[in-house]
């Protein structure tokens, strides 16, 4: 339905006299009044106007009768009781809305909503309520604050985003068609990049890097297909820079539009790129994008919750699914016109419940094709189960302890340090694991932060830790943050302990320089519980190198002989094994008639399609980068 029809719609069905004006906020609209007592009592205005249009329709007050941000403020902080402990208060003056951060959300929204709505009536703003991290950081609340910075500019760019949904069809629409580009991540793990392209629409999915890769790292967005200019949205499935990467480059280059993901694959994305740039910098390389174009980045996200469908062009539709990868990862679910295709792509999955997630959901409205990963695809890729993992870990973590050895875990700063971070705790706490201290460097502390702001996107059992025992493994004593390099050296020279320190496949950042300090003694752990990509020096350890040149300079090389212990712990992975992947496609409801494989080793995606062939009688594909298939 074109824009113009929407509003008229609108203003038909509610008392038109009486709004001031109309926006979008994406594919929502939101509606503005002067008049007080409409505000706070519209009737069935606005409930006629969202049964007629089905689409989520909000009153606010138009900001010319807002109360001043001092003294809503200080109402505000007066009615929420102390208990609820807010840490900030943020104004969106352009928008009306008024962000509470607390760490007892729950008393500031009062029973049933009452205390919102006491807030609503007694200032006129729209309160919002959002968890505060209990553990505190300050380049977390810096990113959240992106947001409230430029308050009309991301007004008018949401408003810009819902007319390119709503104003209609603006390419020439010859016929059906539906066509994806792969520009990275096929017949590889890194730089996932895919290309989905319609008659009207052009959406590129997730837009990574290949961290491992110096020299051919990025995605081929010089392909013929690619127009920057032509791109009407970004989606990001999670926050892994394989994933995420390169998406700032976007907006280095003019890109405006809008990135859908969730709000914690948002906020750790952030966080990642910003290390991305220090690594970068650290290794004496010109980054390939600046703060600033993570903030714009930031900016034009629209954040989505599991299961909430919105529109983002004319003819495409999305709904994110728990994936159960990491914190905030989803598969994307799209629906391309008046039913024409539905696609899945599951980006990372985790077919298996994890100490903080609960496993990839298998059920959706519709589906022709489906575009998974193959990480651990091949017929050997069977991993270790949950508990034999755990105990793994346990035991070679107590016995270098009980050896006076320290133990060293690279760690990707999102999903396993945290999956990590719960397995020692809890160790710890029941007595298995004497206790030591567990130091936490590089942006793993951020970043659990961030973890523990989104509690409603873990596991049942983790959530009742959380909310009923007031247990949160993210807040034990046994966690000391490494916040300088004075700090970490004193780590190096201390007493033994266990450090989880990025990156997760030593290309970089302070695991690097624990390995140079640990990797001489044979008291000492080098414990990896990640995927190790192919070419880093993790996968290149774990392939039997023990003599390790660093550059130590301008043409100056140190050489470590690595002595310490190596343990590889690969069923604490985030990713599907090759039973998991098998059985994941099995269950899914309805059967896909495609599957495309991805984000694999050459061997493992041909392996996993031609299994799946066989086994369900699936039409299968493990394109190359650079392929194109027409879907429909």
């Amino acid at each position: 339905m074109p824009k113009l029809d929407i509003i008229k719609e609108i203003y038909d069905t509610v008392e038109k006299e009486r709004i001031s004006k109309a926006f979008f906020e994406g594919a929502n609209i939101v509606l503005y009044t002067t008049d007080r007592e409409y505000l706070l009592n519209p009737g069935e205005d606005i409930k006629k106007a969202v049964d007629l249009l089905k689409k989520r329709i909000e009153l606010r007050a138009d900001p010319a009768i807002l109360k001043s941000q001092k003294n809503v403020e200080e109402s505000i902080r007066k009615m929420v009781p102390e208990e609820a402990e807010i840490r900030d208060i943020l104004f969106d003056p352009a928008r009306s809305v008024v962000v509470i951060e607390a760490l007892k959300p729950g008393l500031v929204i009062g029973k049933e909503g009452s205390l919102l709505r006491q807030i609503k009536e007694e200032t006129l703003w729209m309160p919002n309520v959002r968890r505060a991290p209990p553990v505190k950081s300050k380049i977390v609340d810096d990113i959240r604050k992106v947001l409230f910075i430029e308050s009309e500019y991301r007004r008018d760019f949401l408003n810009n985003v819902g007319h390119r949904i709503y104003d209609g069809w603006t390419r020439n629409k010859r016929e059906e068609w539906v066509r994806m580009s792969f520009l990275g991540g096929a017949r590889q793990v890194g730089k996932s990049c895919l290309l989905l392209q319609t008659p009207e629409s052009r959406v590129l999915i997730d837009c990574g890097v290949d961290i491992t890769d110096s020299n051919n790292g990025y995605p081929f967005l010089d392909s013929p297909d690619f127009k920057i200019n032509e791109i009407d949205a970004v989606i990001v499935s999670h926050s892994h820079l394989d994933h995420v990467g390169f998406v700032p480059y976007l907006f280095k280059f003019g890109y405006r539009g809008p990135v859908y993901c969730t709000e914690p694959t948002r906020d750790v994305s952030a966080m990642l790129l910003i290390d991305y740039i220090k690594v970068m910098m650290d290794k004496r390389k010109d980054p390939v994008f600046s703060m600033d174009d993570i903030k714009e980045f930031i900016k034009h996200t629209v954040t989505l919750n599991y299961e909430e469908v919105s529109d983002i062009t004319p003819d495409i539709r999305i709904t994110l699914y728990n994936a159960g990868h990491i914190l905030g990862s989803s598969m994307v679910h799209l629906h391309i016109g008046n039913g024409l295709h539905n696609i899945l792509y599951t980006g990372d999955l985790k077919y298996a419940k994890s100490l903080l997630l609960d496993q990839s959901e298998t059920r959706f409205p519709r589906l022709e094709t489906l575009i998974t990963e193959s990480t651990y695809g091949g017929k050997d890729n069977v991993l270790m189960t949950k508990k034999e993992s755990e105990d793994m870990l346990v035991s070679a973590v107590k016995e270098t302890l009980e050896n006076k050895g320290k133990v060293l875990v690279p760690v990707l700063g999102s999903g396993r340090a945290q999956e990590v971070m719960m397995l020692i705790e809890k160790a710890m706490r029941e007595g298995s694991l004497p206790v030591h201290p567990v130091y936490v460097d590089g942006m793993v502390w951020d970043i659990t932060a961030i973890y523990s702001a989104y509690p409603e996107f873990f596991n049942s059992h983790l959530k009742k830790l959380i909310f009923h025992m007031d247990l949160n493994p993210f807040l034990s004593q046994v966690f000391k943050q490494v916040g300088s390099a004075k700090e970490r050296q004193e780590v190096i020279d201390g007493e033994p302990c266990i450090v989880l320190a990025t990156s997760g496949m030593l290309v970089g950042g302070p695991s690097v320089e624990y390995l140079k300090n640990f990797g001489d003694n044979p008291r000492n752990l080098l414990l990896f519980v990640s995927y190790q990509g192919e070419g880093s020096l993790g996968r290149r350890i774990q392939n039997g190198e023990r003599e390790i040149a660093f550059a130590s300079g301008e043409n100056r090389h140190e050489v470590l002989q690595l002595k310490a212990n190596v343990v590889t712990v690969e069923g604490l992975s985030g990713h599907s094994d090759r039973k998991q992947l098998m059985s994941f496609v099995g269950a899914l409801n309805p059967k896909p008639k495609k599957v495309i494989i991805l984000h694999g080793e050459v061997s493992r995606g041909i392996d996993l399609a031609s299994s799946l062939h066989k086994a369900y009688r699936i039409e299968t594909v493990v394109p190359r980068n650079l392929d194109a298939i027409r879907l429909r």
